[in-house]
């Protein structure tokens, strides 16, 4: 297996993993429409598409385009599928574009694979932790359970945290596996479990190999710091070097599980090389949860600012309150372990974005189109 096509190769995760491909002496082929909202308005001049500029063959196309997909397929081995949406909050109003990318351009590729002749011996896709919703739970009475969504008049009323199901008490956050309930709460996690169930089915039908990794919140140096839908670390990051206020919404205590980039790249890769991935599901994260005033805090001490933290007490609908994986079968599968935690990552990505220009801080704008709908209370 020497030929790889990566859609969204021009992107965060995409440009990182081609390189890493390439060094292994792979053959990369890169499907990406270069999105403005990722590259920003001088696409060809974005961190990311000049990372791998020159380095591999590049296709600027649309996975919801047949004859894109029919191109980019051409002697190709293996698909590692990317591209996708992501902006969870915009995905609760940008509702057939994240339903005709993430789950229609997906279809495409399936079909194709059904009904022309091809060379592919195993497909990948990238699935997400927000297929679970809420994560698992520990109840004192009932043991693990999985609550509801937060009701609006509850997180109006500062009360934040999620109750058991059950019987309505206090519960404790757990990491959660991979054969927890699922739950989306936002159209986004919906489509991303479109996505690996799409990819798994049709792989066990046409005999063809297919992993789906659920990456947890993914970080690090090449992150769109001009994205204000996806990625705190560099929205926060944006708002720091602007001199602007970090409004955290709810009390702050809500947390994620936060990945960095060379350890998403290494997960694929393994999944890639060991047969023991095929047909199966993994979480990819750190299996260690962190506090969003922890980030913003962290933050601000790295950059040496001066900044105001505001807990402002608004909440996005579709937001969950904790979520960090569970990390059993990923280990046991692939020999995965993080080889980086979050307080050596930060440190890494703080550098990298002091490189940088400063960027436009386009947070304030993105909020108000959650306003606009009812999804930012």
């Amino acid at each position: 297996m020497k030929n790889i096509l990566i859609t969204g190769g021009a992107g965060f995760i995409g440009s990182n993993l081609a390189l890493s491909l390439i060094k292994k002496g792979y053959s990369i082929t890169v499907l990406d429409n270069l999105s403005e909202q990722i590259h920003g308005k001088e696409i060809y001049n974005s961190y990311l598409y000049k990372s791998i500029f020159g380095k591999l063959n590049f296709i600027r196309g649309d996975v919801t385009n047949r004859e894109d997909w029919m191109k980019s397929l051409v002697g190709q081995d293996a698909v590692i599928h990317l591209a996708a949406e992501t902006g969870t909050g915009q995905s609760m109003y940008q509702i057939y574009k994240y339903a005709n990318v993430n789950i229609v351009g997906t279809a495409i590729l399936l079909d194709i694979l059904a009904n022309s002749k091809h060379t592919i011996k195993i497909i990948i896709v990238a699935s997400s932790r927000a297929i679970y919703g809420e994560g698992r739970y520990s109840c004192s009475i009932h043991g693990d359970v999985y609550p509801a969504t937060r009701e609006a008049i509850d997180l109006e009323n500062g009360n934040y945290e999620c109750k058991c199901p059950l019987c309505g008490r206090e519960i404790v956050p757990l990491s959660t596996h991979e054969d927890s309930k699922i739950s989306p709460q936002s159209i986004y996690g919906i489509s991303k479990y479109n996505q690996e169930q799409l990819f798994l089915i049709a792989g066990k039908s046409l005999n063809i190999p297919a992993v789906a990794f659920r990456f947890q919140n993914v970080y690090g140096p090449g992150q769109s710091l001009s994205n204000p839908y996806t990625g705190i670390l560099s929205v926060f990051s944006t708002q720091i070097k602007n001199n602007h206020t970090i409004n955290i919404f709810e009390d702050g205590k809500e947390s994620r599980d936060f990945i960095y980039i060379d350890d998403v790249v290494k997960a694929i890769i393994l999944g890639l090389e060991n047969e023991k991935a095929n047909f199966n599901v993994y979480n990819v994260g750190t299996g260690k949860p962190v506090s969003v005033l922890e980030i913003a805090n962290s933050l601000i001490a790295l950059y040496d600012s001066k900044v105001k933290i505001s807990l402002c007490g608004n909440f996005r609908i579709g937001d969950i309150r904790h979520n960090y994986a569970d990390l059993t079968n990923i280990n046991r599968d692939l020999n995965f372990d993080p080889e980086y935690q979050f307080n050596t990552g930060i440190v890494r990505f703080v550098n990298w974005v002091n490189s940088q220009n400063v960027k436009e801080d386009m947070f304030s704008k993105s909020i108000n189109e959650l306003k606009k709908r009812g999804l930012f209370k």
